[in-house]
């Protein structure tokens, strides 16, 4: 009998103990709301669910927390009243919260002395604070505030900034609080001397890349925007610049930059399929630098079934070695698209200039040699010399996909037996493409596209010249330049005049994934136009790579073969 009771005790005490472990307490948190409801949230977090319970400790732990959270935003006396609901073994625990009145800072005084103390950073870093008298009280406004200071003295060569006073003390019985900053900046540091080690390049070339002056005041963000241009020159694989904030003198920082060479050859390999002009395999090989004056060589080939062709560039940096340079380009390309078979040998020499007010200036001149067949009836061979100029901008702003930017292009090439052409001809072109947005979630895009070639007739022009629409970049309900006048067999001869047009609205679905709508509309002509319009829809996708777009495109005036398919892979301006 007596092992039956031992037996007996075991199991009662086992069972006693499993249905400990399966009861389960939960907590419900009422009574506030935005802010004040996800502070507390975060804090309660802190305490571990199987701590949950009806004792007076658990209570203590939890207010303790909640009242934390309040006193972080301003509510240093709240109440608490509970609910306890049991359902069987389960226990819901419901608190509604009271949070109480607001504490208001009563007094604010923050004193920034030193060279900052007309300074209209540190000015408008105060004033954008949250902590002047009447606002209400939030201990990380008041820390952020600290803390911004300090960073912001970093930033602009206050070197020798310290925080001297802070105290913040609150009456919970009046609701009232105290702020006491006083932050003493000391003297603002100037750029002192850049020196460089590591580099193969000429100083002189160098020196033209930095964006400031010596003696100029300290600003973080300059030496930002010269690792950038340091990077965009290509001419090394490792960049440091940093104030040598170690060795100050009385007045200026002085400025080390440390490089490492760019690897002397680089070879790129790619395979690629675009819509227009099918699968292409790439070759591309650059040398980032030949010489200590910075030249550079880079030559690109690509292989299509369409438009095989091999383009080498060298470039010539001047004093900004970045925005003022000449190129000489050279290329071979073969068309064997629709109605035309050409072969075209380009050399020419270019001149790149960024002006003050933002566009970039190229001027040029080419000599072009095509050997082509165009239409049922149309051959010949074209030697041309053709200087040109055009201008370009291009502003954006949020990434690889803006939520706002603009990008405009004007050029104009002439051709003249004067200068040993074979025929005479003016060319001209000007695109505009606009991106604006409207909130997080709406973006639209408007494009247009036009040009025209001055000639006596279209028999002047090389094909390589005139014009043809359709595709990707035009419209893109139709095949890729397969919109132009026709000869009398109806094949393709190419078009004096073209003007193509395109908006287009996008939508966030979800992320960084776009639903879009668009609508086509243009033409290529010589005598009279024969206007063309296409719609469609797409996806974008805002990838780590840049920006894919799949488009699925409807021509309106075609009898046949009227749906496209579009991908396309790079930016939309």
């Amino acid at each position: 009998m007596t092992n039956i009771f031992k037996r007996f005790g075991i199991t009662a005490v086992a069972i006693f103990f499993s249905n400990l472990l399966l009861a389960e307490t939960s907590l419900e948190i009422e009574g506030l709301q935005g802010n004040l409801k996800s502070n507390v949230a975060a804090y309660v977090s802190a305490i571990p669910k199987d701590d949950y319970s009806t004792t007076l400790r658990f209570r203590e732990q939890l207010e303790g927390e909640i009242k934390d959270a309040l006193k972080a935003l301003g509510h240093y006396q709240p109440s608490f009243s509970y609910q306890v609901d049991e359902d069987g073994q389960d226990t819901e625990i419901t608190v509604t919260v009271e949070p109480g009145p607001i504490t208001r800072i009563a007094r604010s005084n923050i004193m920034i002395s030193g060279m900052a103390e007309d300074d209209p950073d540190f000015i408008a870093l105060v004033k954008e604070s949250g902590l002047g008298l009447g606002q209400s009280l939030n201990h990380g406004k008041y820390e952020a505030l600290k803390s911004s200071l300090s960073s912001l003295a970093l930033r602009k060569g206050y070197f020798d900034a310290e925080l001297t006073k802070s105290v913040m003390e609150v009456a919970p019985s009046r609701n009232e609080a105290f702020i006491t900053i006083e932050f003493s900046a000391g003297r603002r540091y100037n750029f002192g001397e850049t020196t460089f080690t590591g580099s193969q390049i000429e100083e002189d070339r160098l020196q033209s890349l930095i964006p400031f002056e010596e003696n100029e005041p300290y600003l973080a963000s300059k030496l930002g925007e010269f690792n950038q241009r340091l990077s965009n020159v290509g001419w090394f694989s490792s960049i440091f610049v940093g104030g040598d904030v170690a060795h100050l003198d009385d007045e200026t920082v002085p400025i080390q930059v440390t490089l490492e060479p760019q690897v002397r050859n680089q070879v790129e390999t790619g395979i690629g399929y675009s819509t227009d002009v099918g699968m292409r395999l790439k070759f591309n090989w650059k040398k980032p630098w030949l010489n200590r004056a910075g030249h550079s060589l880079n030559v690109k080939t690509e292989i299509s079934k369409a438009q095989p062709k091999i383009e080498a560039t060298y470039k010539i940096p001047l004093d900004d070695v970045l925005n003022d340079y000449y190129q000489v380009v050279s290329g071979i390309r073969y068309v064997d698209n629709h109605d035309t078979v050409s072969t075209e040998y380009n050399l020419g020499l270019e001149r790149h200039w960024l002006l003050e007010s933002g566009w970039k200036r190229v001027a040029s001149v080419r000599g072009l040699y095509e050997n082509y067949n165009q239409g049922a009836n149309e051959s010949g061979v074209l030697r041309m010399i053709i200087p040109g100029i055009s201008y370009s901008k291009a502003r954006t702003r949020g990434g690889s996909m803006p939520s706002w930017g603009d990008k405009q292009l004007m050029s104009i090439e002439y051709s003249d037996p004067a200068f040993g052409s074979d025929t005479r001809l003016a060319r001209f072109r000007g695109r505009s493409a606009w991106i604006r947005s409207s909130g997080e979630d709406h973006r639209g895009l408007l494009r247009v596209d036009g040009g025209a070639v001055i000639a006596d007739k279209i028999e002047d022009v090389p094909p390589s010249m005139r014009f043809f629409v359709g595709g990707d970049n035009s419209l893109r309900g139709y095949r890729y330049q397969s919109i132009a006048p026709r000869d009398d067999q109806r094949q393709l001869i190419g078009g004096q005049y073209m003007l193509t047009s395109s908006f287009e609205y996008q939508y966030r679905v979800s992320g960084d994934w776009w639903g879009a709508v668009f609508y086509d509309y243009g033409s290529a002509w010589i005598d009279n136009p024969h206007w063309l319009s296409g719609t469609g829809v797409g996806v974008r996708w805002a990838s780590p790579v840049g920006p894919i777009r799949l488009d699925f495109a409807w021509g309106l005036e075609k009898e046949e073969d009227k749906f496209q398919i579009h991908f396309i892979l790079g930016p939309e301006l």
